[in-house]
């Protein structure tokens, strides 16, 4: 049996995950809040906590299953700043700081045009570009001493072999930093001023080297244990879809963000204004894709929770035509500037209040299928893909066969996969019924959102 351990650092948590490369699954699993440290200079990423709960973590799993290899994977829209000893030149801002906002139009005159990058400009630091711009201007002296500029997954690599280096769908997750068609960086490194300092990419799979002395000692790890380079934890959900099935199809990550992918879909041009954009997967290639901040969406109006709704909660919401109009999050997704609004609003904590919420997600990831042009089966990977009301409500406002991934969370099997590329089998995962009256409830919804645009 092959053990990879996946470092999982996501926007709400880190998680450490002991993978069996043969079945995929799950063999032990550690986790910690992702929790932002406020300032000076600006509010950042506890990296140091980070990397001792990842040493921790991975003495654990040795000395309790052994460990073969690590691969790290890690949220988008962030770098790493190295000084030129490989220490931090500042700390790794959180990119939902407004800090960037302030010197919005002094960065858009520098910035290449979408239709070049495939990343649509986003507010706070949700552009790479946007925050190395605004570090540099807002911190005297940084932008001379920075040696490494280096994607968030491919941080923890370094941090455990020495070695620097990149990774196209790292760097190409709506940074203005990368040309997906070109495959290579675009113009804004040169603009400012880093062209030579940013890590060179490589190959998500590519074996970096084993960990240092220092590791091996303080984890128990052998000596010679690999560490592959990683990739962009959506792109990591992708990925085990990418050996394993035909285009095309389009997969569903879900998470704090929902990213919607087409694979061998029909998509049209894409429309920066409605958080549509081009991701580079774990081969390369481009992959239109959409988003919305569904999981915090989810936080937001449920408030701490609800029971399952019931099936006669299900029916009392689609008869009523309780419905929940976007955008909880107007600042991101395919509605951005439209406040939400409720019609018929269940009360609180209820099973009917959580169906309605779960119907509203469905909804607007399936607005996200339509604006990439999915054709081809619907794949649900995380958190969503356990809820029977969003799986259901998908189905019917789709009409494509809708598929709950057969694994918890397909991030860290994706990032495993990078030891064992080539064809796989995947566990078959549950097909979704169509929700009785969905189809009838979607048409509503879509009606009422187009009549407030």
């Amino acid at each position: 049996m092959t053990r990879i351990a996946v470092i999982d650092i996501g926007k709400t948590n880190a998680k450490l995950a002991l993978v069996d490369l043969d079945s995929l699954a799950e063999i032990a699993v550690e986790t910690r809040p992702n929790t932002v440290l406020p300032g000076p200079p600006w509010p950042h990423y506890d990296l140091e906590g980070h990397w001792q709960f990842i040493l921790n973590g991975l003495a654990r799993f040795h000395a309790g299953h052994g460990v073969d290899g690590i691969a790290p994977a890690a949220h988008g829209a962030s770098i790493v700043l190295l000084d030129r000893d490989g220490g931090l030149a500042a700390p790794m801002l959180d990119y939902e700081h407004d800090g960037p906002d302030s010197v919005a139009a002094e960065y858009d005159a520098i910035r290449p045009d979408f239709a070049q990058t495939g990343s649509p400009r986003l507010h706070m630091g949700l552009n790479v570009g946007a925050q190395l711009f605004w570090q540099f201007r807002t911190l005297p002296g940084l932008r001379e001493a920075v040696g490494t500029v280096i994607p968030y997954p491919q941080y923890w690599a370094f941090r455990l072999t020495g070695v620097a280096a990149g990774e196209a769908s790292s760097y190409g997750t709506h940074t203005d930093l990368w040309t997906p068609a070109a495959r290579d960086f675009s113009a804004l490194p040169t603009r400012l001023g880093i062209a030579g300092r940013m890590a060179p990419p490589r190959p998500p799979g590519d074996i970096l080297g084993p960990v240092l002395p220092q590791i091996a000692r303080a984890t128990g790890l052998p000596p010679d244990t690999p560490v592959v380079s990683g990739l962009h934890d959506s792109n990591a959900s992708l990925y085990p879809h990418l050996l394993a099935r035909d285009a095309p199809f389009s997969v569903v990550s879900t998470g704090t963000w929902v990213i919607c992918m087409a694979v061998g879909g029909a998509a049209g041009p894409l429309d920066p204004a409605r958080d549509t954009l081009m991701n580079v997967n774990a081969l390369g290639d481009q992959v239109p894709s959409a988003r919305f901040m569904g999981g915090r969406e989810f936080e937001t109006i449920m408030e701490g929770g609800a029971p399952d709704p019931s099936p006669a909660e299900i029916a009392e919401v689609l008869a009523s035509g309780a419905m929940l109009l976007p955008a909880v999050d107007p600042a991101n997704g395919p509605f951005q500037g439209i406040a939400a609004e409720w019609r018929h609003e269940p009360a609180p904590a209820t099973g009917a209040r959580k169906a309605a919420m779960s119907f509203y997600l469905a909804l607007m990831t399936a607005e996200c299928l339509g604006l990439i042009g999915h054709r081809g089966a619907v794949v649900v990977e995380g958190a969503f893909a356990r809820n029977r009301a969003f799986l259901g409500m998908l189905a019917a406002a789709t009409g494509a066969r809708v598929e709950a991934s057969g694994s918890a969370t397909g991030t860290s099997a994706g990032a495993a996969l990078l030891f064992r590329p080539g064809p796989v089998t995947l566990p078959p995962g549950e097909i979704a019924a169509p929700l009785p009256g969905g189809a009838a409830y979607a048409d509503a919804w879509r009606q009422a959102v187009a009549n407030r645009r």
